[in-house]
């Protein structure tokens, strides 16, 4: 029984899923039906504009800037080292780390006691090196007189000699006599030979003491030098940095204490890529005398100082890749040797140019002008980006409307109309200027009241860069149209 109830409810369930199903099928074929059978409606649409902000192609002359990094470098900066060894008795005030010292100004001292000792030793060695000198003087006036009492002796000999020779020759003297002349005037000028060998010993020495006095001399004035050496002082002005030592401390010859830097005279190594050295170097063939500023990241006033290129590098490194600049800084008492900063450097000028939103250029190579009621893309030629706007050439484009910003739904032939009246821009601004009624109520803004509008259009990132440019150059006037304050306001929330 139990079997055959399951069998029946099987039954029951299989045919009222079929009679649902049936009824569902009659109902989709009926709703068909009726829509088949149906006139065909038409509906004629009219195409609507598409609202678009554009900026006037004007082309003329620009000078690009050229965006590189570097590294701030000092150029006079000096080790300072102890002249001597010794005990540090005194420091001047501005042997700190960071300490600005001026030029001459004492910067330590070290205890002269080993100094002076060294100078009296030396000052002694000078006075027996003299006096050897003068010893070796009398010597030399002996010798003189020692060699003219030999030679006269020398003329005696030679003279009894001769007399002898000339008895012999008569017959008077003897040969033994004759002998004993010729030994006598041997002996006397080998006592002359003698004497002349003591004259140039006494010479010799009077050279070899004029030599040690001279070693004496420089010895002294050495030893003087760094007795004089004791006090260290600052060669130029300057700041201090990597101090070592302390009063009290003990330091060797030539020991590095500190190292002195002139701020104030700064130079800017910076790297550039092939690409860039050749944009650079397009004008005479040399990037030398370009010029350049340079900017520490510092917020929203960053610190901004000029300079120009002075040299180049003389080869490129191994394992490095374009060219190596360097470039004097003027005046920056902000910045410091190491710092890492942005150079913007101006290229030679372009001609037939025009500065357009980096959002007018499609990545087609294209832009859109609007003719007419109509979009056309025209292609043009891409020279520089700069920053969020591009610079571009073309031939067709002098005086036309260009869309600011490109998007997807954007594209050739399709109707369009300008957002509002523009206005002629400057070429080397590249910012649409807003138009302004002559009877909108103007108002003008408070410090704080400029800076909350300027933050918040700078952070909203739903305005297109053209459209905030415009409005950043309308806040900044002295008066400002009461109604866009409060359509900026509406937009902040307040």
């Amino acid at each position: 029984m139990r079997f055959l109830r399951r069998v029946l409810v099987g039954l029951f369930l299989m045919a009222l899923t079929a009679a649902l199903l049936a009824q569902a099928g009659l109902q989709i074929y009926g709703a068909v039906s009726e829509a088949m059978s149906q006139e065909p409606r038409d509906f004629t649409r009219e195409e609507q504009p598409q609202i678009v902000e554009t900026v006037p192609y004007e082309p003329g002359t620009i000078v690009p800037v050229m965006t590189a990094y570097g590294e701030l470098r000092a150029t006079r900066q000096l080790a300072l080292r102890a002249p001597l060894g010794g005990i540090v008795i005194a420091t001047g005030a501005a042997l700190v780390e960071g300490g600005r010292a001026e030029a001459g100004e004492m910067l330590l001292e070290i205890d002269p006691a080993e100094a002076e000792a060294a100078l009296a030793r030396a000052e002694a060695d000078l006075s027996e090196a003299r006096a050897a000198e003068r010893d070796a003087e009398r010597g030399l006036e002996l010798a003189r007189d020692s060699l003219a009492a030999a030679e006269t002796q020398a003329a005696l000999r030679e003279a009894a000699l001769t007399r002898q020779r000339d008895l012999e020759g008569r017959g008077i003297a003897t040969a033994a006599d004759l002998e004993a002349a010729e030994l006598a005037a041997s002996s006397a000028a080998s006592a002359v030979l003698s004497a002349r060998e003591a004259l140039r010993a006494a010479e010799a020495r009077i050279d070899q003491g004029a030599i040690a006095r001279s070693r004496a001399e420089i010895a002294r004035d050495e030893a003087r030098r760094l007795r004089d050496s004791t006090t260290l002082t600052a060669p130029f002005g300057g700041v201090l940095a990597g101090v070592s030592l302390r009063k009290g401390a003990r330091v060797t010859a030539n020991e590095q204490v500190a190292e002195l830097i002139d701020p104030t005279d700064l130079e800017l190594a910076l790297r550039l890529s092939t690409a860039q050295y050749a944009r650079l170097a397009a004008g005479d063939g040399s990037p030398v005398g370009a010029p350049l500023t340079v900017m520490l990241d510092t917020g929203p006033d960053a610190t901004r100082v000029p300079g120009r290129i002075i040299r180049e590098g003389a080869s490129v490194a191994e394992g490095q890749t374009g060219r190596l600049l360097f470039a004097r800084i003027e005046d920056a008492p902000a910045l410091r040797p190491g710092d890492f900063v942005t150079a913007e450097i101006e290229e030679p000028p372009l001609g037939d140019v025009a500065r357009l939103p980096a959002s007018a250029l499609g990545a087609d190579g294209a832009v859109l002008a609007l003719r007419g009621e109509r979009l056309e893309a025209v292609p043009v030629t891409l020279l520089r980006r700069q920053g969020d706007a591009v610079l571009v050439r073309a031939e067709a484009l002098d005086g036309a409307e260009v869309v600011a910003t490109r998007t997807p739904l954007l594209a050739d032939g399709l109707r369009a109309r300008a957002a509002r009246p523009t206005k002629t821009r400057a070429a080397e601004t590249g910012r649409a200027q807003g138009a302004r009624a002559e009877d909108e109520e103007l108002i003008a803004l408070d410090a704080a009241q400029r800076e909350r509008l300027r933050e918040f259009l700078r952070t909203d990132t739903e305005l297109p860069q053209a459209r905030r440019a415009a409005l950043l150059d309308q806040i900044e006037a002295d008066r400002v149209p009461a109604a866009l304050v409060a359509q900026i306001e509406r937009r902040m929330g307040g």
